[in-house]
């Protein structure tokens, strides 16, 4: 009997340590926009989608369409064009970076600085049974800051070669886009 008692408490720990050290191991995979907008896009969510659509961040990934972002990319060294170059994608989309494996059928990188791009990849918190649950979510892979501008300021330094000094206080409340307060 006590075989069997030191037996099971072996087992469990076994599934328990495998348990932590798998969810260090989670890997999630990027769902894109279209596959959050039928959530995100309704009144009862604050019109998350649409106030992304209207922001500078759905279009960060055309601006490297441009002739001056390939000039810039060009006097910056890259033989390249931007829309091709690792540095400017790294602030300008998502996914770039990420084996096509662990992008969705409905990720797009033209949907420049989506959800995901803040948020995390999406595949593993995108259920509604999970998005309920703020802290499943997280669990899940939901990326929430709590310094914002710790975060935007990956991207929103000095090291780009269009920065523009901003209040990030000032520049969240262009893009803010919290669930309303259900009365």
């Amino acid at each position: 009997m006590k075989t069997l008692f030191l037996s099971l408490i072996a087992v469990f720990f076994l599934f328990s340590v495998e348990e932590v050290f798998s969810q260090d191991k989670k890997e999630f995979s990027y769902i894109g926009v279209d596959a959050c907008a039928p959530c995100h896009k309704t009144e009862k969510q604050g019109k998350q989608l649409e106030i992304w659509k209207n922001s500078k961040h759905a279009n960060a990934y055309n601006t490297l369409l441009t002739p001056e972002a390939d000039k810039i990319a060009k006097d910056l060294g890259y033989t390249t064009p931007a829309a091709k170059t690792e540095n400017c994608l790294r602030c300008h989309t998502s996914g770039y970076n990420v084996e096509p494996a662990k992008l969705g059928k409905k990720f797009k990188i033209e949907d420049g600085v989506q959800c995901e791009t803040c948020h995390g990849p999406g595949s593993a918190y995108k259920d509604m049974k999970i998005m309920k649950s703020r802290e499943l979510s997280i669990e899940n892979g939901l990326i929430m800051y709590e310094d914002l501008e710790k975060y935007c300021v990956t991207c929103h330094n000095s090291e780009s070669p269009t920065f523009v000094e901003r209040d990030m206080k000032e520049a969240w409340e262009l893009i803010k886009h919290p669930v309303p307060q259900q009365k």
